[in-house]
């Protein structure tokens, strides 16, 4: 069994107004101790983002979970005068799973419609070695502001699989070691994350493969294991200030066809508050 959990953690910061991290390692522990952690909103050295702590996020995480090898994908990456220490934002995965490689991709940020607030946004990908094979792990977090540039940043993620499913044949023709290599990338792939969208929604039917033309070959792991039944709410449950539209779901699981017959479950953890969002969590055989 190969259990990954998803959740964006607001830097740690739950809805009792404090940031915790321990906290958070202790809800992702409770879940039989994941062997893949994919965290969005993860800062390091920003005080903005963590209420003037500073801290290097993703060191103390890497310190709570001594038996994974963490990764780290800054979306946002400042120098401020004076400070010697850089600003960073983004996503991170932790593996207990060999990784064979690792990709960080900076997604478009085209010129909004109508002028609003926006930022850099990056995905991370890493293949990992399983007993059924490797398979390709991203982790984003989609622009909330901007549904143009949301949806161009879901585009990009599933024209990186047309492209991966294209190129499946390299093997044939690359040398066996060096910056050529083929080292292995397959089509068997899962996208995780915050995509600030609803179902539905333009974005959550691109990334489900219902705009065929300009798909990435991904389904939304929930109805296949719960059938017709409404997908369990991912944020605003204990957070109505910030999502006055009360729960619902923005965080998924998108698989490729050929990982549905090694799906067991996907289910979201609705209990805690450590966030404003919730965690999911996706077993594979």
């Amino acid at each position: 069994m190969t259990r990954i959990i998803s959740w964006n953690i607001q830097c740690g910061l739950g809805t009792d107004g404090l940031v915790n991290l321990d906290r958070i390692a202790k809800v992702i522990k409770s879940h039989d101790d994941p062997d893949i952690i994919c965290l969005q909103e993860v800062a390091r050295f920003d005080p903005v983002s963590d209420k003037g702590q500073a801290a290097d996020q993703y060191t103390i995480l890497s310190e709570l979970f001594p038996e994974h090898i963490p990764f780290f994908g800054p979306a946002i990456d400042h120098l401020y005068p004076g400070e010697d220490n850089r600003r960073q934002f983004g996503n991170m995965i932790l593996s207990r799973r060999p990784v064979l490689q690792v990709f960080n991709h900076l997604l478009p940020q085209p010129r909004p419609e109508k002028p609003c607030k926006n930022m850099p946004r990056q995905a991370l990908e890493v293949v990992v070695n399983l007993e059924s094979g490797p398979l390709r792990i991203t982790t984003t977090h989609l622009e909330y502001h901007c549904e143009k540039q949301r949806y161009e940043q879901a585009q990009y993620l599933c024209e990186v699989q047309r492209d991966i499913i294209s190129n499946l044949d390299y093997f044939q023709i690359a040398p066996q070691t060096g910056p050529y290599a083929a080292i292995p990338r397959p089509e068997r792939s899962v996208i995780c994350g915050d995509f600030n969208a609803v179902v539905g929604e333009k974005t959550y039917r691109l990334l489900n493969s219902e705009i065929p033309e300009i798909s990435g070959h991904y389904i939304d792991a929930w109805p296949i294991f719960h059938k017709d039944a409404p997908h369990a709410p991912t944020c605003g449950i204990f957070d109505p200030e910030q999502w006055p539209e009360g729960p619902h779901c923005r965080d998924f699981f998108f698989i490729t066809e050929s990982l549905v017959s090694e799906m067991k479950n996907v289910f979201v953890d609705e209990q805690t508050d450590a966030s404003d969002h919730q965690p999911v969590i996706l077993e594979l055989a």
